[in-house]
């Protein structure tokens, strides 16, 4: 199967996008990361290719959808905690991001996002195996 995820993002400013999530903790992978394309590092082995959206257009021959009126894809991380999502959107928010919904408790499972600068929706969730109901044991 595979080994590594790179999710690619069209943004507007590299070095606005990049402060964004810096804000937030994360960083990047100098080693493939320029001007018009960084390496956001989610995790091991989990990426996020930033590209400005004229480099990005040189990988598709579609229209790129503008991400603060419509929606293509919704990113979700897994998180440790409730506190972590909680957290993470604070920063998201202290570095400027929208929220677009309330969090959403569902029992075992808490979720909560943010939009990014560019208007990329990012849900973080907390999932607690341990508060899922087994199908198994209910039948």
């Amino acid at each position: 199967m595979h080994k590594q995820i790179f999710v690619n993002l069209p943004i507007k400013d590299m070095a606005r996008s990049q402060a964004f999530f810096r804000a937030m903790g994360y960083g990047f992978n100098s080693q493939f990361t320029n001007d018009q394309a960084a390496a956001l590092v989610l995790g091991e082995n989990l990426f996020a290719m930033l590209l400005v959206e004229d480099f990005f257009k040189g990988f598709t021959s579609k229209r790129i959808v503008d991400a603060t009126q419509s929606t293509e894809v919704l990113t979700c991380l897994s998180c440790d905690s409730r506190a972590q999502v909680d957290a993470l959107v604070a920063k998201a928010v202290a570095a400027g991001a929208t929220v677009p919904r309330q969090p959403q408790d569902h029992g075992f499972m808490y979720s909560h996002g943010f939009e990014d600068l560019d208007g990329h929706i990012w849900e973080l969730v907390f999932m607690d195996a341990s508060a899922a109901a087994n199908p198994a044991q209910d039948a």
